[in-house]
C-alpha cells in the first residue's frame, strides 16, 4: 500500500516536472529575437526608389510619346545659325500675295450682291488671313528678310515669275469675271474660285513640307499645319455651299 502512495507521487512529479519543461521551452520560442527592423531611413530610401521608379517609367512614356509626334531634326537645317531657311522664306514670302489675292476676293462680296452665307464666309477668310499676313511679315523682320507689304506681294504673286509657286491664283481675267459678277453668280463664281484658290494654298503647304529641312523654325511649322487644317475645312464646307447653291438651295 505503501509503495503504491510512492508511486503515485512520483508519477505526479514527473508529470509535474514535463509541464514545467514544455513551459520553459514555449517561453524560450517566443522570446527569440524579433525580425530586425529596417535601419532608420532604409524603408523610406526603399519606397523613395519605387515612388522614383515610377515617374521615371512614366516620363519615359511620355518622352516616347512626345518625341513620336515631334518633327525630326533634319541634318543641314540651318536652325540655330541664324539664318532661315530658304523654303520657309519663300513660302512666308508667297503666302503674304496669296492671301492678299483671298482677301480682296473677298472683300468684294459685301457689294456684289452676295448672300448672307457668303458674306459672313468672306468676312471669316479676311479676318484670319489678314492675322496670318501681320505674322508672317513680322517672321520675315525679325529674320532680317524682306517683308513685302499685301498689295505689292499681290503683284508679285501675279507675274509670271512667280506663277509657279503660287498655285490657285486668280487670273486677271478670272478676277474680272469675280468683280462683274452679281447676286446669285457671284456666290457660285465666289465659291468656285476661292476652293480652287484654298487648294493652292493646301498644296503651298505640302511643298514647304516636303522641301529638305523645312519648317523646323516651330512658328512657320504651326503657321503651316494651322493654314492646311484651316483652309481644308473650308474647302469642304465651301463645296457643300457650292453644291446647295447648284441645286437650288440657298448655301448655308
Amino acid at each position: 500500500m505503501q509503495n503504491m502512495k510512492v508511486n503515485g507521487f512520483l508519477r505526479r512529479r514527473v508529470e509535474m516536472l514535463a509541464t514545467a519543461a514544455a513551459v520553459v521551452v514555449l517561453a524560450a520560442c517566443s522570446s527569440r529575437a524579433p525580425v530586425a527592423s529596417p535601419a532608420p531611413g532604409a524603408g523610406a530610401d526603399h519606397a523613395h526608389a519605387g515612388a522614383a521608379a515610377t515617374p521615371t517609367s512614366a516620363s519615359g512614356a511620355g518622352a516616347d510619346a512626345h518625341a513620336h509626334h515631334a518633327r525630326p531634326t533634319q541634318a543641314g537645317t540651318p536652325a540655330g545659325t541664324g539664318q532661315p531657311n530658304p523654303a520657309d522664306v519663300q513660302f512666308m514670302s508667297m503666302m503674304i500675295g496669296h492671301h492678299a489675292q483671298a482677301i480682296e476676293m473677298s472683300r468684294m462680296a459685301p457689294t456684289r450682291g452676295a448672300s448672307a452665307a457668303i458674306q459672313t464666309l468672306a468676312a471669316r477668310i479676311i479676318n484670319a488671313q489678314q492675322d496670318e499676313i501681320g505674322i508672317m511679315q513680322t517672321w520675315l523682320r525679325d529674320r532680317g528678310q524682306p517683308a513685302p507689304e499685301a498689295a505689292a506681294a499681290l503683284k508679285s504673286a501675279m507675274s509670271s515669275e512667280h506663277a509657279a509657286h503660287m498655285t490657285g491664283m486668280l487670273t486677271e481675267a478670272q478676277l474680272k469675271e469675280l468683280a462683274d459678277a452679281r447676286g446669285q453668280e457671284f456666290d457660285r463664281l465666289f465659291l468656285t474660285y476661292m476652293i480652287q484658290h484654298h487648294k493652292g494654298a493646301v498644296t503651298m503647304v505640302d511643298e514647304l513640307f516636303a522641301s529638305y529641312g523645312a519648317a523646323q523654325d516651330d512658328l512657320v511649322f504651326k503657321l503651316a499645319s494651322d493654314i492646311n487644317a484651316e483652309q481644308t475645312t473650308e474647302i469642304a464646307r465651301m463645296q457643300r455651299m457650292l453644291f446647295d447653291l447648284i441645286v437650288g438651295k440657298d448655301p448655308q
